[in-house]
């Protein structure tokens, strides 16, 4: 990644991908994400100068793949999961932001968070039609109202950037982890992810 350390702030950059500024590329985000976008970016000049997408292959959306095609540091990308829960007659949605190094801890930390007997990804018929975003491409950003946003601070504190969704499986949104931290509505959360294995 790539950041100004005096001066203005630079676009962040991540491997062999050709980053260029969301703001200028609105047809690659979900409709949900560009009016985030724009909102966050009316009251954050940050987000302009440090939020970067890139157009991939449909098919290399999964971190992994993405990863191990463009050479890319697992420890830069961070998973979105959707988690949902009931208290009473009300139900709960979370999204859960933890760097793919880690996994989200459902049973443990979010349903504590959430308040909930029990806490279980969200159907992935349901998580589409209800962000607007596509499967493999959700994102904390253009999340629906009431929808918490729980962040693991590590993704905030740790100096990588952030490698997120778009919305769509077709781009990924960078930005730095700290600005990610800035998102209205971001929650962050100590040991939100736990180790993988």
């Amino acid at each position: 990644m790539s950041q100004g350390t005096n001066g203005p702030a630079t676009l962040p950059t991540l491997g062999d991908l050709a980053w260029v500024p969301a703001t200028d590329r609105l047809d690659l985000l979900a409709p949900p994400v560009t009016q985030a976008l724009a909102r966050w970016a009316a009251h954050d000049p940050q987000v302009a100068e440090q939020v970067a997408v890139v157009e991939i292959d449909p098919d290399l959306a999964d971190t992994a793949t993405l990863n191990a095609a463009h050479d890319l540091p697992p420890v830069a990308s961070a998973n979105c999961v959707l988690v949902a829960g009931r208290r009473g007659g009300d139900e709960r949605i979370a999204a859960a932001v933890v760097r793919a190094t880690t996994r989200a801890d459902v049973n443990s930390r979010v349903r504590s968070l959430l308040d909930v007997r029990k806490a279980s990804f969200l159907p992935t018929d349901r998580a589409v039609a209800e962000s607007g975003m596509e499967h493999g491409g959700i994102t904390p950003v253009g999340l629906p109202d009431g929808w918490r946003v729980l962040l693991d601070a590590r993704v905030a504190t740790d100096g990588e950037p952030a490698l997120i969704g778009s919305g769509l499986r077709r781009s990924k949104l960078l930005l730095p982890g700290a600005l990610l931290a800035r998102l209205p509505g971001v929650e962050l959360v100590e040991r939100l992810g736990v180790p993988v294995g």
